[in-house]
């Protein structure tokens, strides 16, 4: 019987064997629903230093992305656009409570801001934040309640009206509601708000990350769409991190974090520049300095009190943001 027993257990371990260490050569990085085409490049660049890898991708909004690793998507890395959304994944055991620790500038190997994309000779004349309360303004950006990109483009409207209105709720809570008002779709992501301004040519401005926009104008050509920086725009980090709940479970501890480390690297670094993303490296920043222009960029410890503070006021259950929201 214990032969039995034995001769079971030994053909049962050379059919997981083989299983195991595939998926062990494998990765499923979780990201923001604009990363696409820049994590395309990332994967290539990795693969090619290790051969026999593979990285799959997952896209969407990053608080819908983090809600389904909780309800089952196996990623062994989230490389987001929000922090609250990687708390999240830390308060339900998935990832390290000290997972800002594992990686440089507090685990963000890039960053951009909110920014402007608008008509060919830009017909409206928007220039900055206040032109969004316009009545003639159209404003395209996707739900604050599904996108880490809009609610960066909520907090930074928010932030200049704060310095514009001299703290006046009053003021603030009115602006903030025009520009909801002024929106005429709610996508789930911020791609799906591209189509819609781009393809479907709906409305006069597109509020998305800066790396987006130079992708749209690039791909697009500056006779249909062009980019606006605003005077002021809220610092958006991208964080990462392992997800070492499932990294453990599939053997790719060490495999997710050398593909976390490689986004720092020179060859990693550049890639995020040549997408338009604003990186850490000073010899890449130096080298990409030319293609991006000087912006005043404030940051949410300074303005908000930090993203605890954010949680809890703005983005909570009944916080400000639903208020202001309303049933959009």
């Amino acid at each position: 019987m214990n032969r039995i027993l034995l001769l079971g257990t030994a053909i049962a371990a050379l059919f997981l064997q083989p299983a195991l260490a595939e998926e062990s050569n494998k990765l499923l990085n979780a990201s923001y629903d604009v990363s696409r085409e820049l994590f395309i490049a990332e994967n290539e660049a990795f693969i090619a230093k290790h051969p026999g890898v593979s990285v799959d991708q997952s896209h969407a909004g990053t608080s819908k992305q983090a809600r389904s690793i909780i309800e089952g998507l196996e990623a062994d890395v989230v490389t987001f656009n929000q922090s609250t959304d990687i708390d999240f994944l830390a308060k339900n055991g998935f990832v390290s409570k000290d997972w800002t620790k594992a990686f440089p500038n507090n685990a963000s190997p890039f960053y951009s801001f909110p920014s402007f994309l608008v008509r060919a000779g830009n017909p409206k004349q928007i220039k900055d934040w206040g032109d969004l309360a316009r009545d003639d303004v159209h404003a395209v950006f996707p739900n604050p309640k599904t996108s880490g990109n809009a609610r960066y483009t909520y907090l930074a409207a928010y932030a200049w009206a704060k310095e514009n209105f001299k703290d006046d709720q009053q003021k603030i809570d009115a602006y903030i509601t025009k520009i909801f008002d002024n929106v005429p779709v709610f996508d789930t992501g911020g791609r799906a708000a591209t189509t819609t301004f781009v393809e479907r040519e709906t409305g006069d401005v597109l509020i998305t990350f800066e790396a987006e926009t130079r992708g749209i104008e690039k791909q697009y050509g500056k006779d249909k769409v062009e980019s606006v920086i605003p005077s002021v725009s809220l610092l958006a980090e991208f964080p990462v991190a392992v997800v070492d709940k499932v990294a453990k479970k599939h053997g790719t501890e060490a495999l997710a974090k050398s593909y976390l480390d490689f986004l720092y690297t020179d060859e990693g670094q550049r890639i995020a520049a040549e997408f338009g993303h604003r990186v850490h490296d000073e010899k890449v920043a130096a080298e990409f300095k030319g293609q991006f222009p000087e912006i005043r960029l404030v940051n949410v410890d300074d303005v908000f009190g930090g993203w605890a503070k954010i949680q809890s006021e703005h983005f909570a259950s009944g916080g400000l943001l639903d208020k202001l929201y309303g049933s959009r």
